[in-house]
């Protein structure tokens, strides 16, 4: 358990030379070029089609979402390793929260749809990505467990696999924090709890060579600018693995409390021996 884990001071910001911002700035635009066509594309296919004729279910646009966020990752140079088999059932997805990079790596491997903390929707540029790819925006406060509750429910029952991180927090990518409970008391409403499953799902990010472990960690109140500078600049990227681990039936719990801890052990046992 990391119960006593404090949260590390920012690293100071290392120096980027000319060849880091062209490769920076290349990289970026490269992004933006795979982004923001696609972005019109999912933001139209939903409202246009999607929504008159298919709601609540998004049979297309996840899968534009999925090559997005495939190509961002090859254009950033950041290699991608899956392991494990994706859920089949219906229910939901838990995850290690440790950076932006998150989204891309998560969203790279199968069809989700995130969870998130309510402010995430104003902010530029990841606000209006959210809300295209049909993220569910909550905030983290009991007094409005049955509201949510309600939107879990909907999303889940028309087949949508929702992603969220118990953490409540990003770390440095060194450990996993101890699972808060509250969002996990959805499922096991009456309408819910004998359908769904929930998948652990463990992301380690492997710094590129000669780097710290927390090269690409993302926590605090770091900038999100400088942040992603640094890792576009890089000459050479490191790697993300996304670790699927089975499924488990809510059923076989009694509370949310034994579920939490249980998938919370089984996304720490994938993390390396010196980031448990």
């Amino acid at each position: 358990m990391n119960a006593s884990w404090k949260m590390p001071p920012e690293p100071a910001p290392s120096p980027i030379g000319p060849m880091g911002w062209v490769r920076g700035l290349l990289r970026a635009a490269a992004i933006i070029v795979v982004i923001v066509p696609s972005l019109l594309l999912t933001v139209l296919g939903h409202y246009l089609v999607e929504r008159p004729f298919f709601r609540p279910q998004r049979p297309f646009t996840p899968y534009l979402t999925i090559l997005v966020c495939r190509s961002a990752l090859v254009v950033m140079g950041l290699r991608y390793i899956r392991r494990g088999a994706r859920m089949a059932a219906r229910g939901a997805v838990v995850a290690n929260h440790s950076s932006w990079l998150d989204i891309f790596a998560l969203n790279a491997g199968k069809r989700i749809y995130f969870v998130s903390k309510s402010e995430v929707a104003g902010w530029p540029g990841i606000g209006i990505l959210a809300r295209a790819t049909g993220t569910v925006f909550i905030n983290r406060d009991r007094r409005e467990a049955r509201q949510q509750q309600e939107i879990f429910q909907q999303r889940l029952l028309a087949g949508h696999k929702l992603l969220f991180f118990p953490e409540g927090t990003s770390t440095d990518g060194s450990v996993v924090l101890p699972f808060k409970t509250t969002l996990f008391e959805a499922f096991f409403a009456d309408g819910l709890r004998h359908e769904m499953h929930i998948q652990p799902c463990t992301v380690i990010y492997h710094p590129p060579e000669s780097e710290d472990r927390q090269f690409y960690g993302w926590w605090g109140d770091m900038a999100f600018g400088p942040h992603l500078l640094k890792v576009l600049a890089a000459p050479k990227q490191g790697a993300v693995e996304v670790v699927y681990h089975q499924p488990v039936r809510v059923d076989d719990f009694p509370n949310r409390k034994s579920l939490a801890a249980h998938v919370e052990d089984v996304v720490r046992s994938a993390m390396p021996p010196n980031r448990r």
